[in-house]
C-alpha cells in the first residue's frame, strides 16, 4: 500500500494559495478544480461534498479537513488539495481553524476502496512534519513533492 498521496493526486488539482472566507467557498473552489480534472460537474461534486458535511464536519484537527464523497461518475479514487492563505473555521474536533484541505472523490460502487483511500489520507495527514512542509510550500510543485514524500513521524502514532 502506498505510504504517500502521489497516486491520488496524479490527476488531481493542487491549489497552493487559496483565499476563502467560508467552508462552502473552499469546497466550491476545490469542486470546480476537481470538475476540470474529472469531467464531472462541479455542482454534482459540491452537492455530494455538502451532503457528507451535513453528517458532521470532516475537519479532523491540526488544521486539516478531509472532505470526501462517493459519486457514480468517478471510476477510481482521485484527490485534490488546497492550502488556504488564511485558516478559517470548519467546526474541527479540536476547535482550531483549518488551512489544509484534501478532497477525496471515489466511485460509489466500491465503499471499501473509498474507505481505504480515506484512511490513507488521514494517516498521512497526521504527520506533523508533513503539515509543516505543506504550510511552508508556496508552489504546486512543492506541495506535490511534500505529499509524495514517504511518511516520517506518522508511523510512530
Amino acid at each position: 500500500m502506498a505510504k504517500d498521496l502521489s497516486d491520488l493526486l496524479r490527476d488531481g488539482p493542487v491549489l497552493p494559495a487559496l483565499t476563502c472566507t467560508s467552508p462552502k467557498q473552499v469546497f466550491s473552489k476545490l469542486a470546480a478544480a476537481m470538475a476540470e480534472q474529472t469531467g464531472v460537474s462541479d455542482r454534482l461534486i459540491l452537492k455530494a461534498i455538502m451532503e457528507r458535511e451535513k453528517l458532521g464536519s470532516t475537519a479532523v484537527g491540526h488544521g486539516v479537513v478531509l472532505p470526501h464523497a462517493r459519486l457514480h461518475e468517478i471510476k477510481e479514487p482521485i484527490g485534490g488539495f488546497a492550502r488556504l492563505v488564511n485558516p478559517i473555521e470548519f467546526d474541527a474536533v479540536d476547535d482550531q481553524p483549518c488551512d489544509l484541505i484534501f478532497m477525496l472523490l471515489a466511485s460509489d460502487g466500491d465503499g471499501a476502496e473509498h474507505l481505504r483511500a480515506l484512511a490513507r489520507v488521514a494517516r498521512v495527514m497526521r504527520d506533523g512534519d508533513l503539515r509543516s512542509r505543506l504550510r511552508d510550500a508556496e508552489t504546486e510543485d512543492a506541495i506535490r513533492s511534500a505529499l509524495a514524500t514517504p511518511e516520517t513521524s506518522a508511523a510512530a502514532l
